[in-house]
């Protein structure tokens, strides 16, 4: 954020507990007015959690939430005009038409009667729904459901998206068009989103800015860009030889490393460090390379060292 800008969403040391489980650890942080902002962490992480807190509907057990300037918890009606939300499992009526359900959402939103029909058009428009405006919302695909759940949180022209999880269930092809219809919304029709998932790749297609949480915690945080680290290289290797040894040898000298879960190790070095490196610290150890090609640091790497370093 830049100095002396008022954030549009404020997270001010929130916590969240049920009972004695603690879900949501001292929370912090801002989101920019024109800023897209991605929640990445495992299941479990507290994302959910916190999108319910900052959408008002949950209190948080302790701290504060500021949306354009207004507590959340000392306007909580007003609060949720400005928010459009669409949570993991979006609650749609399965017997209703989609133009139908649209009107609905819209009235119960607060939308002036006069402005129903053409919210409603909008809405459909930048959710891309037409050809399914008078479909009955049980018959269509997992794909448009989620769709119609986007139409609804759009179709009081928010001042904030959150979508929780905004793929979820969904098959590539319904999954690649939601996403564009994301970004879309964020970059050319200049609305404001939140996107959790615990899906890298759905992060780094949608945003530019990213917290990462972990069991409640905010474990890193800021642009993309950044995270992934300047100056620094990323190689893939296939070993033979002892892969959990050698990849605590290779912390130990000061890399990045992580399985990515097919057996190919992801190493990040600093850029005065290189498959040379890699190479002799592999001879020295016995270990035998059989496959090793240069990469680019992702997001995914981000991931992995974020948790990695809460689990050490």
């Amino acid at each position: 954020m830049e100095p002396g800008h008022r954030p549009l969403v404020l997270v001010d040391r929130v916590s969240k507990r049920y009972g004695r489980t603690l879900a949501v650890a001292e929370l912090s942080f801002g989101v920019a007015r024109g800023e897209v902002l991605g929640f990445l962490g495992p299941n479990g992480a507290g994302k959910t959690t916190t999108m319910r807190v900052i959408t008002g509907f949950m209190p948080p057990t302790e701290g504060r939430v500021l949306v354009g300037g207004l507590d959340i918890a000392e306007a909580p009606l007003e609060v949720r005009r400005r928010i459009g939300y669409l949570p993991e499992n979006p609650p749609l009526y399965p017997e209703m038409e989609v133009s139908a359900f649209l009107e609905f959402a819209a009235r119960l939103r607060g939308v002036p009667r006069s402005r129903v029909r053409e919210a409603v058009a909008g809405a459909i428009e930048r959710s891309a729904l037409g050809e399914a405006r008078d479909r009955i919302i049980g018959k269509l695909s997992r794909g448009y459901r989620q769709r119609v759940g986007l139409a609804q949180a759009l179709v009081h022209d928010p001042d904030l998206l959150c979508l929780d999880e905004p793929t979820n269930g969904m098959d590539p092809r319904g999954r690649e068009e939601m996403l564009a219809l994301v970004r879309d919304l964020a970059y050319r029709k200049d609305v404001n989103v939140i996107v959790s998932s615990h899906l890298l790749p759905d992060v780094e297609a949608t945003c530019e800015h990213v917290l990462v949480m972990h069991r409640g915690s905010l474990v890193a945080a800021g642009p993309i860009a950044e995270l992934k680290g300047p100056g620094r290289r990323a190689f893939e290797l296939r070993i033979k030889g002892d892969a959990v040894r050698f990849t605590e040898e290779l912390r130990e000298a000061g890399a990045d490393c992580h399985d990515d879960g097919t057996g190919v190790l992801r190493v990040l070095v600093g850029e005065n460090r290189g498959a040379r490196d890699l190479f002799a610290l592999a001879a020295t150890r016995g270990v035998q390379v059989r496959h090793l090609r240069p990469s680019v640091p992702t997001l995914e790497d981000v991931f992995a060292q974020a948790i990695g370093e809460t689990d050490a």
